[in-house]
Parts: C-alpha cells; sequence; structure tokens
C-alpha cells in the first residue's frame, strides 16, 4: 500500500467511544489528555509493555508537552483485585487525574478499573455487574481515561467494564459502569506493530470469537448484527498477513478496527466460548483470547443445528467455496491451524482432572446467558472433554 493510501486510513469517529483512528497519532496523547482535563495521568501498562517504545514514547510525549505523566505496571495477565488497589495507591500518592490505559487487554482493563475505584469508597465486588450494582458507585469521583490500546483483540476501549479475577474463588467477575468507558481512544496501529506472531494470532482469534459469538447470539440487536458481520469480514481478510508479516501496517490498522468492532458487537450477548475460556483464564491463568481460539470450533459444532442458517449466510458474504456451515467451520479450523493456534485445550495446560471445577464454574459465567443452545453444567461437562481431546462433536 503507498504512503497516500495508507494516510487515507485516518479518521475520527464517535461510537461508541470518541476515537482518533490512524498512524502516528499516538502525538495526540497530550492534546486527548488535556481535552478531558487531565494534568496529571498515571500511564498503566504491563510489566512486559513498560520499558518498550510504545510506553516510553508515550511517556516521552507527554512529558514534553508538560503533563506529570507517571508509570504503573504492576498487572497480570488475568488482572485481579490487588493489581487495581495498587493502582489507586499510586493514583492517590502521585496526585493523578486520570489515567492513561496503555497495552492489551489486562492493562486496559486494569486502568479503566483503578480509574473508576480511585473514588469509591465500598470494595470493588460491590460493583459486580449485576441488576443496578453499578448504581452505587459515587460518580464524580471517576477518573476519566484515555485508551491505548497495543494489540487488536479485547476491544477494552470501547467498553464499559473491566474483567477482574476475584482470587477468593478464582472466577472473573466484570466490573461495570457507564462511565467507566475511555472518553477518548487512540487507535496507531504502529504502536501493534511489535507485537510477535504467536500473541497477534491469539489476539486477533479473539476479535473474531467476539463478533462470531455476537453474531450467533439470539439476542435482538441489528445495529450490533451488522458490526459483528463486518468485524468477521476483517479478520478473514487481514489476520492472515498480519500473522505471515508483523510489520504490514494495513494488515495492523484493519485489525485494530475489527478489534474495535468485535467489542462493539458484543452488546448482543456472547457465549459458551467465553464461558469455557473465562474459568480456564481464572483457574489456570491461560491467555484469554488463545483459549478462545482453541475452544471456537467445538463451541460451533456444539450450536450447529440453532446456527447452521445463519452461519451459512455469513459463509456467502465471506465468500467461502460452498457456502454452509461445514464451509464456516473449515475456515475457522484452517485459520486456526494457519497462524499457529492449539487444537485441543490440553495442549495449553488444560486437562480432563480440572473439568469438575470448570464446568460449574462456566455455567455461573455470565457469557452462558446469550449462547444459542441453553447451557447447563452437564453439556458444558461434555465440551470441556470434547476440547480437551479434539473430537469436534456435533450436538449438547
Amino acid at each position: 500500500m503507498k504512503t497516500s493510501e495508507l494516510a487515507a486510513m485516518a479518521g475520527n469517529w464517535n461510537y461508541p467511544a470518541a476515537i482518533r483512528f490512524g498512524a502516528g497519532r499516538i502525538v495526540e496523547l497530550p492534546e486527548a489528555c488535556r481535552e478531558l482535563g487531565i494534568a496529571r495521568p498515571l500511564l498503566v501498562t504491563d510489566p512486559g509493555l513498560a520499558a518498550l517504545p510504545p510506553v516510553q514514547r508515550s511517556l516521552e510525549v507527554c512529558r514534553d508537552a508538560g503533563l506529570g505523566c507517571s508509570l504503573f505496571s504492576e498487572v497480570r495477565g488475568n488482572p485481579v483485585e490487588a493489581n487495581v488497589d495498587a493502582g489507586v495507591r499510586a493514583f492517590a500518592e502521585g496526585e493523578h487525574d486520570g489515567v492513561i490505559a496503555l497495552g492489551g487487554g489486562s492493562a486496559l482493563d486494569a486502568g479503566k478499573a483503578i480509574a473508576f475505584m480511585a473514588g469509591q469508597r465500598r470494595p470493588i465486588w460491590d460493583f459486580e455487574d449485576r441488576e443496578d450494582w453499578w448504581t452505587r458507585a459515587e460518580e464524580d469521583g471517576i477518573a476519566p481515561v484515555v485508551a491505548v490500546p497495543t494489540t487488536s483483540g479485547t476491544g477494552s476501549e470501547v467498553g464499559r467494564a473491566s474483567v477482574i479475577t476475584d482470587e477468593r474463588d478464582h472466577t472473573k467477575k466484570i466490573i461495570f459502569h457507564p462511565r467507566m468507558q475511555p472518553a477518548r481512544v487512540i487507535l496507531d496501529p504502529e504502536v501493534t506493530v511489535g507485537l510477535p506472531a504467536h500473541l497477534s494470532a491469539a489476539v486477533g482469534m479473539d476479535a473474531l470469537s467476539h463478533s462470531l459469538e455476537a453474531f450467533c447470539s439470539p439476542v435482538f440487536h441489528p445495529l450490533a448484527q451488522g458490526i459483528a458481520v463486518e468485524g468477521i469480514r476483517l479478520v478473514h481478510d487481514w489476520l492472515p498477513r498480519v500473522c505471515e508479516d508483523g510489520s504490514d501496517l494495513p494488515a495492523r490498522a484493519h485489525m485494530q478496527v475489527a478489534s474495535s468492532m468485535g467489542a462493539t458487537a458484543f452488546q448482543k450477548g456472547l457465549g459458551a466460548m467465553h464461558s469455557l475460556s473465562h474459568p480456564c483464564g481464572s483457574v489456570l491463568d491461560t491467555h484469554h483470547g488463545l483459549t478462545n481460539a482453541v475452544v471456537m470450533p467445538y463451541v460451533l459444532a456444539f450450536n450447529r443445528e440453532t446456527v447452521e442458517d445463519r452461519l451459512t449466510a455469513l459463509a456467502r458474504y465471506l465468500g467461502l467455496p460452498r457456502p454452509g456451515f461445514t464451509a464456516m467451520l473449515d475456515w475457522v479450523l484452517d485459520l486456526r491451524e494457519r497462524i499457529g493456534i492449539p487444537h485441543t485445550l490440553r495442549d495449553i495446560g488444560v486437562e480432563e482432572e480440572h473439568v469438575a471445577r470448570l464446568a460449574p464454574m462456566a455455567e455461573k459465567d455470565p457469557s452462558s446467558a446469550t449462547n444459542p443452545v441453553p447451557l447447563t453444567t452437564g453439556n458444558l461437562d461434555r465440551l470441556y472433554r470434547r476440547a480437551i481431546a479434539g473430537e469436534l462433536g456435533r450436538s449438547g
């Protein structure tokens, strides 16, 4: 792609957050902060990114612009309450007035939770996404957030929630408030270029899981349905290119858009991919996107009778040969093999001995409610065992 064509891939839009998209736009970070009245941002990231160019460049542009920017990187791959508490202390000690959440899903979720909890007196679990618990929050204490994703998978930059692991029972819990959504987002594909191929594959498949599960959800939401379809197409067209050449900036840019689209689409709901994945992450610390990628074909096969017609239509839209459910399943299997995704849960450390603990947790996971086929501990147990053994069943 020519430089002029890449330059044309830039724009600002306000759906569902205020997004600045385009290569090189990380330099606008100070301006985004000032629009929100942030003079002393706390930059939240993870330990693996802290010394790398995207973080150092962000600190540099902020400090050069006169912002009192400090770094916090005590964030685990599956963030826990202790990470949020430590971040809130750093926020208070540094007299910060906003958060820059920079990184993958863990850093974005942690940053959003820190900004939210900085002004709360209740424990974080009092704001779990149940009934109207979000109304307990002291809204005046919620700090503004600028989100800068460095991966293209979770789409947390457009979300109104954070997923935090409760170490008391090893469950992932969704902390929700409408104002947790970042007030400004910078999507700069240049900051994703250094992501290794295996992580690009895992997070890209996470983006696919969001759009694909939203597309299959029985919830009526035509806007999210349309976004899901296009998000899937972008993954189809661009994820292999990202994994083949990590410096392919147009491919990186399109995958950033696919990620944000997937997280916007799952307002319509998720399903068994996430129900199965969340307990694996909280108990065994598996990578979330990778786990979604591994279980994806098993869930599609499990849901086949309910989703076959809509996946046939999707196969036509993607231009797959002999469009139908089998074409979609084969595409997913081929894509996973092409980009190096393992075929079974056993390959990522999940064994049959874990299933008795994981299946009841999966049934209780919020994502279970919108799976096309009703989920029970029994059929989730069978799904886990199929994904461990590598057996693609056809029914529940």
